[in-house]
């Protein structure tokens, strides 16, 4: 795809604040990995740039882990899991150590929406109301379980009462491996290692290479916490080497990743050769759909709300907006007018509301799609732009007279790209909607219950909302239907996914 980026007039608003005195200290370190509690340099001296996606300058380095670094990390963990010093301490003391992490981050509330705003590009106010509070809830949650987790005494079906004496037990799967995005680098970090350390695992945690800090900051208060060396490690590098080597050792018991269906696709491939357990959630491509009976001037904003939070860059987007034809005009008017809201600033900003997208790569990647819908007949209402700024920003856009097989309408853009369709029946509306390999979420609204259900029921995606977009909770299973991938996190499940059954069976 092209890579031109059509430009607007640049403006003094690009300018990033200065980075706080704990911010600078962060970035400042030096580049090293957490294992066994303890802070170790790389095997080689490799190394990846920080950047800040605002400004498009490097601001710090992390280590490019090397596959010793790898199997190090992973020796370590399976060491902790082995002789259980975390698995084998007492449920209200995994609880507290847990419980104790999340009042860590808590304390650290602002450095850490700073480090996420500057490493990710996502405005810092935001980053204060949604990551942060949203890493905290994940590990509280999932701190609970530890001692609610239990097995099942059962009599068998063929054999006399009292002749034998039977239970399922839950044990712990192992040491798990877990990979995570850039989009929501703090909370997709705690909602992973939260499940897997209350039920009992050891693990290695590699965040994604474009956005690494606030894993890093974390790891500073493991042993603060209270857990044994060993337990949590972390480790940086990129995906296609430290990542990989991960999925394939024959040391890990689980691999949990949160990414692209493309990359997922190849996760699961490479876990198959040691039938590693796996949760993957992948990408979407979620409708939005709005029926006629609905108040436009409310409805509109959040549509809005739905593909530009994030700028874009979130799993559940609403990047396809089906709109019924009879107030299709309004609902188009109305999410162009709420734009201005999205206007793109600095992450540090405290006037932004959406910021640049994490990196090059992808801002090419998203100003790509545009100029392909563009060749293919889409007709641009409101941006399609990037304005004259250092950094990697892409103004909100919205595209209709858009057909299904155009790619802005098939595949998953992952920015602020809105998509809008006409239709007039239900049926052909919850037909459009699952014309996708993807089946992550979906939001319907209208006062009408009766529509809402039945649209809800036909809707192939793992979450449908309505009226309300991106409600997500730590006690509410989450994860897709078809290529937005497989198993659930979150909830009971996502804790039960890092646990095996066993069957016990004893003559008496």
């Amino acid at each position: 795809m092209a890579t031109v980026h059509p430009i607007v007039e640049h403006t003094d608003s690009f300018v990033q604040r200065d980075y706080s005195p704990a911010a600078k200290r962060a970035l400042e370190r030096r580049p090293a990995l957490f294992i066994n509690n303890e802070w170790v340099s790389s095997s080689h001296r490799a190394t990846l740039i920080v950047e800040d996606p605002s400004t498009g300058r490097e601001v710090g380095r992390i280590v490019d882990a090397s596959d010793a670094d790898v199997d190090r990390a992973v020796a370590t963990a399976r060491g902790a899991f082995d002789d259980g010093r975390w698995s084998n301490l007492p449920p209200k003391v995994r609880e507290r150590t847990i419980n104790k992490l999340a009042d860590l981050i808590e304390a650290h509330a602002a450095e850490f929406a700073e480090l996420e705003a500057i490493d990710n590009g996502k405005p810092v106010g935001f980053a204060t109301m949604v990551d942060i509070p949203g890493a905290v809830d994940h590990l509280r949650y999932m701190a609970g379980w530890a001692s609610k987790l239990g097995g099942e005494v059962m009599d068998p079906l063929a054999l006399p009462r009292g002749t034998v004496f039977s239970y399922v037990a839950r044990e712990p799967v192992g040491v798990a491996a877990q990979i995570i995005p850039w989009n929501f680098p703090l909370l997709m970090a705690t909602l992973k290692i939260s499940p897997a350390l209350a039920a009992g695992c050891t693990l290695i945690l590699k965040p994604a290479e474009q956005t690494s800090l606030t894993a890093l900051r974390l790891a500073d208060f493991v042993a603060e916490a209270g857990f044994p060396p060993g337990v949590i490690n972390v480790i940086t590098g990129n995906g296609h080497t430290a990542g990989a080597r991960l999925v394939k050792h024959p040391g890990v018991d689980k691999v949990a990743f949160t990414g692209s269906t493309e990359v997922g696709k190849i996760i699961s491939r490479n876990a198959t050769d040691s039938l590693k357990r796996v949760t993957l959630e992948l990408g979407g491509k979620s409708p939005v759909i709005v029926l006629p009976d609905v108040n436009v001037e409310e409805v509109a904003p959040a549509a809005a709300g739905g593909i530009f939070f994030n700028s874009g860059q979130i799993c559940v987007a609403g990047s396809r907006l089906f709109a019924h034809r009879s107030i299709f005009d309004r609902m188009v008017e109305g999410v162009t007018a709420a734009t201005a809201f999205w206007k793109p600033r600095p992450s540090l900003d405290p006037q932004a509301h959406m910021g640049p997208l994490v990196s090059k790569e992808q801002m090419d990647r998203v100003m790509g799609y545009i100029e392909a819908g563009k060749r293919d007949g889409a007709t641009v209402v409101v941006g399609g732009d990037a304005p004259a700024a250092n950094g990697y920003y892409v103004n909100p856009t919205v595209l209709v007279n858009v057909k299904p097989s155009m790619s802005v309408v098939r595949e998953e853009i992952f920015g602020p790209v809105l998509v809008a369709q006409r239709f007039d029946t239900l049926d052909e509306v919850a037909k459009a909607a699952n014309d996708t390999s993807y089946g992550l979420a979906a939001s319907i609204w209208t006062k009408d219950v009766s529509s809402m259900l039945r649209l809800a029921a036909k809707i192939k995606a793992g979450t449908v909302w309505g009226n309300c977009q991106a409600v997500i909770d730590p006690a509410l299973p989450f994860g897709g239907f078809k290529q937005s991938g497989i198993g659930r996190e979150q909830g009971r499940e996502g804790i039960e996914a890092y646990t095996e059954l066993k069957t016990v069976i004893i003559q008496l």
